[in-house]
């Protein structure tokens, strides 16, 4: 295996090493090129040699790049490894050139089954990337070097004995030429290399010279792993070339290409073979997408550009004219001017950069900058879209149907199919109406997929109409979302099926109270009905054996918003609704005692609580409370009991003070009264900064309520006035707090009557209604002026007097 590879003349001495970095479009077209000039009897690759049954799939009609060889262990799926290929990827083309050419394809790396047990024994739960070159169970690193297939190099400081120094090999060699950067060397050396221009072997030949001596300097680069990678694919190619007499071709990272030249025995790579863990595995493919093949997601396949790459890779001719053309294209869609002489001149301010930073070509620094100064008028900001969906992009890649999948890969597959909803890797949002059969399939299937773990989509807000009837997803889908659909196939065959396992199991594992609210909220939302008895059995027994008001007040909305969703779905709720009322009456019982004495911080999460516990009574409206009366009766009851206690913090009297108020239950001149006992000067100001916190402070609206009502406004603003300077800076950042959360206009307007002063104010009268800020009566005169267009937006065919009738009622 020592001779170098000889072009022409007849078979080389040894196998036909191609050296290359695993995403680069120059690599990949100076490997076909070798391999139309060599023409090997078979092709080995570096990647897991489970997937050579898998190869022959690369040349269906259906199969499009970037996808990736999905490896996981059987016995416990979420244990996976990756291995994505492009367009561009040299070990792609060396696919697709040996199935052109019936040539037999082959991987020759370290067989999986030993890769994710390494992850294990290393309590790793996934092994990323692993064919991007580096070494099997460590996650890959951006800007490791890991695309010649070497391990990092030290930061400053770090005390790694020479022997284990991790070698960035781009960046040595970058350096060696003078670079500062080594994505500019390599672009200027190969990715910018045309084919044909001399020898096809020559650019192999070179980057294994270098890389020999970076392996005599660095030896294995402080990782043995690597070593043992290195031991079985010379096994691997030992055999292949006892079994054919054509040559051999190897694709493989250039950092590893003078290990597989230098001589070694049998029994020496046999022996570091010897012994490895062991996990039983299975192997697909998976679409893949683009921005996984950049560095920032994590992936580490070590390019920051794969659109950029992928353009390079596709364009016959003139790279730099045809891309100005489809950055002018994205910019014009985005409705910025954007014309054919803006083309032209930041293709001449590209390649003027070029020359004069000494490049053969403009790279994607001289693109980029042209395209900022010439098409974005020096901003970063349209750039930024440039290079979101040009230099990075949103291509999802896929799979045919005949590649192998687990039986809940299949089933979701067949569901999207059926209702229409394709899985695509740009983020977009999906507006459901859950009227309609489609509408209502898709968001089952979204809500089961949750339930999974398969977080496909996630629920937004709906910027429409806020019914019930109405979900807004926002979907994108990721590659590991195939992995977490192997996970989850050991709850099920079918989606439906697993959803249900994985409910009544969530039920039984969950360990407070509000958790299975939820799940029961969940599985209404999923519509699973034969989960539901599990679901509701043990929120049954968990709500009887909880005594934690606070737990039990942060379960009932839930229980409440399910109630609603039941509805709108059309299920079956008897059941929940008879758990809620109890619950409802559990809370009722328990919240005055449990509010009594509480600290600050407590008093404030308890606040939070009354706030959702009076939510869910107005959902459930006047549901008969067990025993006697309604829920919403027996609710104000409690209300009124936490108002009159002196033991209860100040924030949660006041609020009450405010929902008896907000529901007509309690009297303007009675909130008027009662805000007035608390402001006296017998109440310690704290307590009374509280109170006006519970009252007016938060998101409540209640800055609205001070600008309409002068009488609150003016008991406020006495008491304010009439605290002592030494404890005004006590409770000032409580009143802080209060105001600041009030919208701007509305600070401007509390502002401006307090500047005017009592009397002065003339924003208020109390004359007639009795409610303060409104006449007696319906101004019929400004009405009047209103009527045509009430009248067409109504829909209303009678005359003025009906139509006065209408707004008169509608404004009582």
């Amino acid at each position: 295996m020592d001779g170098p590879d000889r072009p022409g003349g007849g078979r080389p001495a040894g196998p036909l090493l191609l050296g290359v970095r695993h995403h680069g479009p120059g690599s990949a077209r100076a490997v076909r090129a070798a391999l139309e000039e060599a023409r090997p009897g078979v092709v080995l690759i570096e990647g897991p040699p489970e997937a050579d049954p898998l190869i022959p799939l690369a040349a269906e009609e259906d199969m499009r790049p970037p996808v990736a060889l999905l490896a996981h262990a059987v016995d416990e799926p979420g244990r996976s490894a990756f291995w994505p290929l492009a367009e561009f990827s040299p070990e792609w083309v060396a696919i697709r050139w040996a199935l052109e050419h019936g040539v037999p394809a082959r991987f020759i790396d370290l067989p999986a089954t030993h890769t994710l047990a390494w992850g294990r024994d290393e309590g790793d739960g996934r092994v990323d990337g692993p064919g991007s070159g580096a070494a099997p169970g460590a996650a890959d690193r951006p800007g490791s070097g890991d695309e010649a297939g070497a391990p990092e190099e030290p930061g400053p400081g770090d005390a790694a004995p020479a022997a284990e120094t991790r070698v960035d090999p781009l960046r040595v060699l970058a350096g060696t030429a003078g670079y500062d950067d080594p994505e500019r060397w390599w672009e200027d050396v190969v990715e910018h290399r045309g084919v044909g221009e001399g020898d096809a072997l020559a650019p192999f030949t070179a980057l294994e010279e270098a890389m020999t001596v970076l392996r005599e300097t660095y030896g294995g680069g402080g990782h043995d792993r690597d070593l043992v990678r290195e031991a079985h694919m010379r096994l691997r190619i030992r055999a292949a070339q006892r079994e054919f007499e054509d040559g051999v071709a190897v694709v493989c990272g250039a950092w590893h290409v003078p290990a597989l030249r230098r001589k070694a025995t049998v029994a020496a790579d046999r022996a570091l073979l010897k012994g490895l863990p062991k996990v039983k595995t299975d192997m697909t493919w998976v679409p893949w997408t683009n921005r996984r093949l950049s560095r920032v997601s994590g992936y580490g396949a070590g390019i920051d550009s794969p659109g950029w790459y992928g353009h390079l890779f596709g364009a016959p001719d003139r790279p730099v004219e045809r891309w100005m053309t489809k950055v002018a294209g994205l910019l014009r869609d985005e409705d910025r001017i954007v014309s054919s002489a803006h083309v032209i001149e930041a293709v001449r301010l590209a390649g003027a950069l070029a020359a004069v930073r000494g490049r053969p070509l403009p790279g994607l620094g001289e693109t980029t900058d042209a395209v900022r100064a010439v098409m974005c008028e020096g901003s970063d900001v349209p750039l930024a879209l440039v290079h979101d969906r040009l230099v990075v992009g949103d291509v999802l890649g896929e799979v045919p149907a005949t590649a192998p999948a687990v039986p809940l890969q299949r089933d979701l597959a067949r569901i999207q199919r059926r209702l229409r909803l394709k899985p695509e890797a740009a983020e977009r949002e999906l507006e459901l109406d859950l009227r309609k059969e489609t509408d209502a399939g898709r968001s089952r299937l979204l809500h089961r997929l949750r339930l999974l773990g398969i977080a496909w989509g996630e629920p937004a807000a709906s910027r429409g109409s806020t019914g019930t009837f109405r979900e807004t997803w926002r979907l994108r889908w990721e590659p590991e979302l195939s992995v977490r659909v192997a996970e989850a196939g050991v709850w099920g065959t079918t989606v439906l099926a697993a959803a249900t396992a994985r409910a009544e199991a969530d039920a039984a594992a969950a360990q407070a109270l509000a958790d299975v609210t939820g799940l029961a909220e969940r599985c209404l939302l999923a519509e699973l009905s034969d989960a539901l008895p599990t679901v509701m059995r043990t929120l049954a027994d968990r709500a009887a054996l909880d005594t934690d008001v606070g737990h039990l007040a942060q379960a009932l909305p839930a229980l409440v918003r399910s109630l609603r969703y039941g509805d709108v779905r059309g299920t079956d709720t008897a059941a929940l609704a008879e758990v809620a009322a109890g619950l409802a009456e559990r809370v009722f019982v328990g919240l005055p005692p449990a509010c009594a004495g509480l600290d600050a911080d407590a008093a404030e999460e308890m606040r939070r609580h009354l706030d959702a516990v009076h939510g869910a009574v107005g959902l459930l409206g006047d549901a008969p409370a067990p025993g006697h009366g309604s829920l919403r009766a027996r609710w104000q009851s409690v209300l009124r009991t936490l108002t009159a206690r002196d033991t209860v913090p100040g924030v949660i009297r006041g609020r009450s003070v405010r929902l008896l108020l907000d529901d007509g239950e309690l009297a303007q001149d009675e909130a008027a009264r009662l805000m007035g006992l608390v402001l006296s000067p017998g109440t310690p100001p704290a307590d009374a900064a509280a109170w006006i916190e519970g009252f007016v402070g938060g998101g409540s609206g209640g800055g609205m309520l001070l600008v309409h009502d002068e009488r609150l406004l003016g008991l406020v603003d006495a008491w304010l006035t009439g605290v002592p300077a030494e404890a005004f800076t006590d409770v000032l950042p409580l009143l802080r707090r209060t105001f600041s959360a009030y919208e701007p206009g509305v600070r401007r307007t509390l502002g401006e009557l307090v500047w005017r002063g009592p009397g002065a104010r003339g924003s208020t009268t109390t004359a007639g209604s009795g409610i303060p800020g409104f006449a007696p009566g319906l101004d019929t005169a400004r009405a009047d002026a209103v009527l045509p267009v009430v009248r067409l937006l109504l829909g209303l065919g009678g005359d003025d007097g009906e139509a006065r009738a209408d707004l008169a009622g509608a404004a009582r």
